[in-house]
């Protein structure tokens, strides 16, 4: 690792606010120590943006999952290559999946350095995390972990990264770009071309499965509404029966209690009756004395 390297290293693990004096009290250095070359080529290191800074985090504190996005990118660009869709559609659910996931962890990091995400940076984040997916050299700038701005697909990935720079004066922003593969480069652009239709399909066909899930849901939804009022409604229905039942009980306790009163009454008037015609008859007979 060059000088450069070691700098630029340090520099961009810093938060953005911090970046600017820290690079100047290394150009001072390297001017005081005789280096002029090295002074320019870190005066040539760019501060970077918010959302630069926690893609960078991201390299930094989460290695294994970051390697595990740069396979599924290559996972992926192998997919499209193939023309493999059943394959396609399993890694895009991982992508989605992990693009969110490391979305939330550059979040949870910013605001533990005490710069919290505005949601514009954490989908330039976002941006930055699927560019690395669709894009080799897109994938290798990310992971330097040393972005100055993040990377969408109009960005120059080569021109992203904070690294070594010509001797330049100080203040100047150009930078070093990335090391260049030897390929043929309209081979690579009408491969990149048809990675990029084949990934416009998969999200497209993607968006549809969403909305046909946030359709099913809201459709779930209205049928939760709907049995919770059935439900509320029999168990009012439920408490009236029992309300009814009670009801019905007591009438028919007291129709019963009723009965037994007037059947008691009756033979009481029955054998009052009797009585009365045994009087009568001791009074109406001769020698009885009426």
């Amino acid at each position: 690792m060059t000088d450069l390297d070691a700098v630029a290293d340090e520099l961009y693990a810093l938060a953005p606010e911090d970046f600017t004096a820290a690079r100047d009290e290394h150009v001072r250095n390297a001017r005081r120590s005789g280096d002029r070359a090295l002074a320019a080529r870190i005066a040539g290191l760019r501060r970077p943006s918010l959302a630069a800074w926690a893609g960078n985090l991201l390299v930094r504190e989460h290695a294994d999952e970051v390697a595990a996005l740069l396979g599924l990118g290559e996972a992926l660009r192998r997919a499209h290559r193939d023309l493999d869709g059943a394959q396609l559609r399993a890694l895009g659910r991982q992508q989605r999946a992990l693009v969110e996931a490391l979305g939330q962890q550059a979040a949870r990091l910013a605001a533990d350095a005490g710069r919290p995400l505005p949601d514009a940076a954490l989908d330039e984040v976002r941006g930055t995390l699927h560019a690395a997916l669709a894009d080799s050299d897109a994938a290798r700038a990310w992971a330097t972990g040393r972005l100055v701005r993040p990377l969408s697909g109009t960005v120059g990935f080569q021109q992203a990264v904070g690294g070594a720079a010509p001797e330049t004066e100080a203040g100047d922003d150009t930078v070093i770009p990335l090391r260049p593969r030897p390929h043929d480069a309209a081979k690579r652009r009408r491969s990149l071309d048809e990675a990029r239709r084949h990934a416009e399909r998969a999200h497209n066909e993607a968006l549809a499965r969403e909305a046909d899930l946030a359709a099913a849901r809201t459709a779930l939804d209205a049928a939760q509404t709907r049995l919770d009022e059935l439900t509320e409604a029999a168990r009012r229905a439920e408490e009236g029966r029992q309300l009814g039942a009670a009801d019905h009980d007591r009438a028919l306790r007291l129709v019963v209690d009723a009965e037994k009163a007037a059947q008691a009454a009756a033979g009481q008037a029955d054998a009052a009756s009797a009585r009365v015609g045994e009087l009568t008859r001791e009074l109406t007979e001769p020698g009885t004395g009426g």
